[in-house]
């Protein structure tokens, strides 16, 4: 859980260039593409992503603008990506502006359960992690390239092993 602000800020500075590096390599056919049929496409997934921010903070009372949860999938993944950049954007401001660090012990109802505003901020980002990993099997199946984020991705790897990265 965070303790301040500014290191949940820290994190989701990290975590949220990850994503935004991933994004801005989507292509407007490579959203149509899933796994399987009934599951959600790789455009489905990251527009769920842009959403999530707001939906679940919002539920602390933290306002901010960003897209609603019930709001349609863009065709464009330009659209996506520059949605995400502003609600990313948006929701660092509004804490910045809205919650002191002892705003982070407040709780509120999160899905039927009490959860400390510290607690909503790392599902936060967990629920992005996890999503994040499922856009980068959809999107090597798209046949688009990947960016590394905990480490180099395998063509990061071997641009490095050729001397192509210092």
């Amino acid at each position: 859980m965070f303790q301040s602000i500014e290191a949940f800020k820290q994190t989701w500075t990290f975590e949220s260039g990850s994503t935004q590096k991933l994004l801005d390599v989507l292509t407007d056919e490579s959203l149509k593409q899933q796994v399987a049929e009934n599951h959600r496409t790789l455009g489905e997934l990251a527009w769920h992503i842009v959403t999530s921010h707001h939906e679940m903070l919002s539920r602390t009372g933290l306002k901010f603008d960003a897209p609603a949860m019930d709001s349609p999938v863009p065709a464009s993944a330009a659209e996506i990506a520059a949605a995400y950049r502003q609600s990313s954007q948006g929701l660092l401001e509004a804490l910045s502006a809205q919650w002191t660090d002892a705003s982070l012990q407040e709780s509120c109802d999160m899905y039927g359960e009490q959860w400390s505003n510290s607690q909503t901020l790392y599902a936060v980002a967990a629920h992005e992690i996890h999503h994040r990993g499922q856009m980068t099997i959809l999107m090597r199946q798209a046949g688009l390239r990947v960016s590394g984020v905990y480490g180099p991705s395998l063509e990061e790897w071997e641009a490095y092993a050729e001397g192509g990265i210092s």
